[in-house]
């Protein structure tokens, strides 16, 4: 028997930007509960994004960057007569969100040498202009999803 759906629970706006997108990117960078440091990380990078894009706004260079980041596709396994099967399924949208956030900072976090902050504005610009380990990242699932198209088939 599944699960009960769970009710997600709506998160405010951050207080700065006025954006739950951003407010969401604060959670992702948290560790620990430390959200005021989070918050630092995250406002911090996006000044650094302001030098970087030499733009006004950072939102539109971040929303940029999760727009291309995003996965459109990927492969889930499926079991068929004994045999697994990679098959090919398209991404959901809340999922897409959540990856994209996921590589961004996961990239971030791999950087040795510099800080969090610098970092992050690093990925997000990079992001924004089709480059960067996210963008690896999504181009290697999307690459798995081609070449196992054959069992696209077997969906469900």
């Amino acid at each position: 028997m599944r699960r009960k759906i769970k009710n997600k629970h709506p998160l405010g706006p951050d207080p700065i930007f006025k954006s739950d997108k951003v407010s969401k990117l604060i959670n992702y960078v948290m560790h620990a509960g430390r959200k005021e440091t989070s918050r630092k990380v995250v406002y911090g990078s996006f000044d650094i994004l302001k030098e970087l894009a030499k733009t006004e706004n950072p939102l539109e260079v971040f929303d940029n960057a999760i727009k291309n980041i995003a996965p459109v596709m990927e492969v889930r396994a499926r079991r068929v007569g004994g045999a697994n099967y990679q098959v090919p399924v398209e991404v959901r949208p809340d999922r897409r969100i959540a990856l994209a956030y996921r590589w961004i900072i996961e990239a971030a976090r791999a950087k040795k040498g510099v800080t969090m902050a610098q970092a992050l504005a690093e990925e997000l610009f990079a992001g924004s202009k089709n480059e960067g380990e996210a963008i690896k990242k999504r181009e290697n699932m999307h690459k798995m999803a081609e070449s196992n198209k054959a069992f696209a088939h077997f969906s469900w």
